[in-house]
């Protein structure tokens, strides 16, 4: 029998792997991975063509970004056929960690009409998600009286916790997921859920790293973010003895993260714009 190579679309870490078994194989990073994608070929020619279709599949089905309504209730199908409304604060976040949990950041561009805002900022020890979490939630917090927003992310996490309704009953429940599994992140998905109720929000899902240009501009402020020296600690996080914090209950625990303090750059969105302004808070 030849040898084997095996192409992995969809996994923990997508590439050409030559050998399926073993911890350099193809079978770890798709083995209880939710959707993988994968196939077996005799050369890497052909692993690696396989590898290019999936791309650019990938690609064209980024072309059409999802669309669903913070509040919940709509049918989604419905939302994606209805444009943008014209005036909407439009608020492009992303967020993750360097490990996760690792170091972590999150980047966030905010534009109201003329007027551009980058905010930025990272924690010594979190997680992909959290990082998300909070790339939404600073964003949403600048914003002074209650207006009409579109928030982009690519984080399918965030999405579905609010499209589906999932914080929301796990905020029923007392923050469990079920009667022996905690909910995760509580502590920012109640803060998320608050912004809810104070704006009226829509989200829409961009593909990560498929060119759409702010989503690219807040991916490299958050990895800015996560590299900086001295960051604050993630007290939603501790990371420390025992069973991972982040599954901890309880809302109001964890909520001191709102001492974090994001870089805030202002700026007029138009061309020519005189030079941005800084400011921590």
């Amino acid at each position: 029998m030849g040898k084997k190579y095996y192409a992995v679309a969809v996994g923990r870490i997508p590439g050409v792997y030559e050998s399926w078994f073993g911890p350099g194989g193809a079978e770890v990073q798709v083995r209880g991975f939710a959707k993988a994608r994968f196939k077996g070929f005799l050369s890497r020619s052909e692993a690696e063509a396989f590898m290019r279709e999936h791309q650019a599949l990938q690609s064209n089905e980024a072309a059409t970004p999802k669309r669903v309504k913070c509040r919940g209730g709509e049918d989604p199908d419905r939302q994606r056929k209805i444009p943008l409304a014209a005036g909407r604060i439009k608020i492009y976040t992303d967020g993750g960690s360097l490990g996760n949990p690792g170091p972590g950041g999150y980047g966030v561009v905010i534009l109201d009409g003329e007027k551009r805002t980058e905010i930025s900022g990272g924690f010594r020890l979190t997680t992909n998600n959290r990082m998300e979490l909070m790339g939404c939630i600073v964003g949403l917090s600048q914003l002074k009286s209650p207006s009409s927003v579109t928030v982009f992310t690519d984080s399918r996490y965030v999405v579905h916790g609010i499209e589906k309704g999932w914080a929301k009953r796990w905020r029923k429940k007392n923050w469990m997921r079920n009667e022996t599994e905690p909910a995760i992140n509580p502590d920012l998905w109640e803060r998320l859920l608050e912004l809810c109720q104070a704006h009226e929000i829509e989200f829409i899902w961009l593909r990560g790293h498929a060119g759409h240009r702010e989503n690219e501009r807040c991916d490299r402020l958050s990895k800015q973010a996560a590299s900086k020296p001295n960051l604050p600690i993630d007290p939603g996080y501790p990371g420390k003895g025992g069973k991972d914090a982040e599954t901890r209950r309880g809302a109001t625990r964890g909520r001191g993260d709102r001492s974090q303090k994001p870089e805030v750059r202002n700026q007029k969105s138009e061309a020519g714009s005189q030079g941005t302004e800084e400011q921590e808070f």
